[in-house]
């Protein structure tokens, strides 16, 4: 306790680090008051119907993401998703077409080219994904009006502010990352996630306790017991990483010998991060999102199938998904062969290995043999939430057992940490454990 004290008083030393914390409180303060400010029309009594459906499946899913404010038709409904898709989307395309490979290797220039094309496609994902929303809402939840104008007016004035509440929030997560502590984009996730944790831990305790049902008070312990397991295991993935050996010729530089020294390449068992996950569960939603346009006939037994999220198929398809994607984007966003070259370069060379081809194959082989188990392990925490209620766990604290929840958030604070430390080691304090340093990973 006494060491934690000593760091806060520490962090609080340092005016920087003490701006930028205050700074990104205050985003986030206003981030959250935006959630709860219902768009005009919007009659709230009307959407209770609507808060419940949105506790569970994919609607679940996306309330979680946003915070609460998808249920309670805020302004904020949108949440920054539209932004991670658009970002997704021009990373895909990086890939594949040459003019966004030519902007990656321009340097700034050419990422401050991308970041306006992000703006510009989330602006129009926005366009698209605003209507199907306002779709969803109960018919009851829409303030009528006697004047038809007067409806039109509300509707054209909902969408519009559903756009610029995704573009506030986007600006939000900017001036987080340009001013604050942390990526802003994953904080504003993170915080989004979080926000429904107090509620669901309350509910789960309620289930258990006061209503005497599940085991009572030995089963939420043991339910705590389990989360703190899940939890150090899924940091064990996001900061477990194979040390590739690498020695340096030694030279002489300005009189001043540099290398000769043996050194690492960290190549981390976990280096997708969460983005497989979302991959794997945006192709999961789409048959489900057709489904939804088409009126009148029954969905058939595989729409069921992907709809059912507790489900064996659901989950079973959902973690080959999530083992091919990891490979895939591993491979994309990997590149063994520059690696190589990199190393020959600078006069570095794995031991054993000849330098060029040879040392690419052999990063590429190492490489594959810790993705599989790094792919089945995200898998397993993906899928998990499932097991968990089957034992007749809240379906809304379920979510906080693994899933994109559980990685978001455990990746995003250790990023956040490991830049607080970075402040601290630069001043000449302790960090923030007393062995070992916190190791940050790439935000979402």
């Amino acid at each position: 306790m006494n060491k934690f004290i000593d760091t806060i008083k520490n962090i609080w030393k340092i005016e920087e680090l003490k701006s930028r914390i205050l700074i990104t409180l205050g985003f986030l303060l206003i981030y959250r008051l935006g959630s709860a400010v219902v768009l005009p029309g919007i009659d709230p009594q009307g959407l209770a119907d609507f808060s419940s459906k949105a506790q569970g499946g994919l609607f679940g899913i996306l309330n979680m993401f946003t915070g609460g404010a998808f249920a309670k038709a805020s302004v904020l409904a949108l949440g920054i998703m539209p932004y991670i898709s658009a970002s997704i989307v021009v990373q895909l395309l990086g890939m594949a077409v040459p003019y966004m490979q030519k902007l990656q290797r321009e340097g700034e220039s050419g990422r401050n080219k991308q970041n306006q094309i992000i703006r510009y496609l989330t602006i129009v994902i926005c366009l698209v994904q605003a209507p199907g929303f306002l779709a969803t809402l109960p018919a009851e939840a829409f303030v009528q009006f006697d004047s038809a104008l007067l409806q039109n007016f509300y509707a054209v004035l909902r969408l519009l502010i559903l756009v610029t509440g995704c573009l506030f929030a986007m600006w939000l997560g900017e001036r987080i990352t340009d001013k604050g502590i942390g990526n802003g984009i994953s904080i504003l996730i993170m915080v989004g996630i979080i926000a429904s944790l107090p509620f669901s831990l309350v509910a789960e305790f309620t289930q258990k306790v006061t209503e005497n049902t599940g085991g009572g008070l030995l089963m939420f312990f043991i339910e705590m017991i389990v989360l703190l397991a899940i939890i150090m295991f899924t940091i064990l993935i996001i900061q477990g990483v194979r040390r590739i050996p690498v020695q340096v010729a030694k030279r002489v530089v300005g009189g001043n010998p540099i290398g000769g020294v043996r050194q690492y390449i960290p190549l981390k068992v976990n280096a997708a991060g969460v983005m497989p996950i979302i991959f794997a569960q945006a192709i999961m939603f789409i048959p489900i999102s057709l489904a939804g346009f088409m009126s009148g006939d029954e969905p058939n037994w595989f729409i069921k199938e992907l709809s059912n999220f507790q489900g064996f198929s659901y989950n079973l398809i959902f973690a080959i998904l999530i083992i091919v994607f990891t490979f895939f984007y591993t491979a994309m966003t990997v590149n063994t062969n520059r690696m190589a070259d990199d190393l020959k370069r600078n006069g570095g060379f794995v031991p054993g290995i000849k330098p060029g081809k040879d040392t690419a194959d052999y990063l590429d082989s190492i490489l594959s043999k810790i993705v599989f188990p790094g792919s089945v392990f995200l898998a397993l925490v993906a899928i998990f939430p499932a097991f968990v209620m089957q034992a007749d766990v809240n379906p809304t604290f379920a979510q906080f057992f693994g899933g994109t929840s559980l990685i978001i958030i455990v990746g995003v604070a250790l990023d956040t940490l490991q830049q607080i430390e970075s402040y601290l080691l630069a001043r000449h304090y302790d960090g923030m454990m007393k062995t070992g340093r916190i190791q940050g990973r790439t935000s979402i």
